[in-house]
């Protein structure tokens, strides 16, 4: 076990480092920072002078060194358009961003399951295909386009949710929260909605198809003539087999709802780092857009190593086949 993590953690590592570089490669085909930092009346002296204070008149290693160096101790460097550390900026609007992403992935996981098990048990029901045939709708249509029509019907139309914002929120110490108040959680629902169709309706079917494959195996079948009952059968052991791949696709989903949160926060103007990314690429931003992909890097990797240990903690002929080795 201790072999496997080592191993994994090596893997980790490496990914970072060439997401990093590649990342870091893309930023000097965005644009020139330069031009959006200085006037029109600029010369050629303050921009000689602005690029040596920056560091961008130095070579591409030693820029993505220093990079490294400054990103090991947290430090992201000072945002050309704010002119404050990125690594402030971020944590001011990481919390609405993890928010989001909670609430999103927590509907996506208890819903997809519920609904994947569901349809299922009962997949001859009429419930049972009218489920499957709606949810057709969080798996074809766009996230934007999801955003654009809950807005008309819900803010337009009804008038019962807002459109934009975060609402209200409370600061408990350095994190502001919007679960305390009433307007933060109504601005929550729809971008939550919107952000975590997709992803329930995919976890929603996925469990539906393993859980129909576990039901026609034959252990399941030898349980059913011991005659144990249904309840039994589908949840302590149909549903326990099930879970085992898709607890891989869900792990890697959590990650994809944060780092695709981008076009939930412009759809609804949600202030976190999905919108402060975007603004950033307008700007040629490059601490920024830098901060942004090495966190989504370091979330994914994390998540994804997580659900390696769960994988190998869950399925035993990982661990058989580890001590055959």
């Amino acid at each position: 076990m201790f072999a496997y993590i080592v191993r994994r953690m090596l893997q980790s590592v490496i990914v970072l480092l060439v997401v990093g570089l590649v990342a870091f490669s893309m930023f000097r085909f965005v644009g020139d920072p330069i031009d959006n930092m200085l006037g029109q009346e600029r010369t050629q002296a303050d921009i000689d002078r602005l690029r040596a204070e920056l560091g961008l008149d130095q070579p591409f290693p030693v820029q993505y060194y220093k990079f490294l160096k400054n990103a090991v101790q947290g430090n992201f460097g000072v945002s050309y358009r704010q002119g404050r550390p990125v690594s402030t900026i971020i944590a001011e609007r990481a919390p609405a961003t993890l928010e989001l992403a909670f609430v999103s992935g927590f509907l996506a996981i208890t819903m997809g399951i519920a609904l994947g098990v569901f349809t299922a048990i009962r997949r001859q029901g009429i419930a049972a295909n009218v489920i499957m045939t709606v949810s057709l709708i969080g798996v074809s249509l766009p996230t934007f386009l999801i955003g654009i029509l809950l807005i008309y019907i819900f803010s337009v139309e009804l008038d019962l949710l807002p459109s934009f914002g975060r609402g209200e929120t409370v600061m408990i110490g350095n994190w502001s929260t919007g679960f305390l108040t009433t307007s933060g959680l109504k601005a929550l629902i729809l971008p939550a909605i919107t952000l975590g169709l997709y992803q329930m309706t995919l976890i929603m079917r996925l469990v539906r198809s393993e859980m129909l494959e576990v039901l026609r195996a034959d252990y399941v079948r030898f349980a059913r003539a011991r005659g144990l009952s249904d309840r039994v059968i589908n949840f302590r052991h149909a549903l326990k087999n099930t879970m085992v791949p898709v607890i891989t696709i869900t792990g890697l989903q959590l990650g994809s709802i944060i780092a695709f949160a981008i076009i939930t926060e412009t759809v609804f103007q949600w202030p976190g780092v999905g919108l402060l990314f975007i603004n950033a690429i307008q700007f040629v931003d490059i601490p920024v857009m830098a901060a942004y992909l090495m966190l989504i890097s370091v979330m994914f990797v994390s998540i994804n190593l997580i659900v390696d240990l769960l994988y190998y903690a869950i399925d035993p002929r990982l661990r058989v086949d580890a001590r055959a080795t």
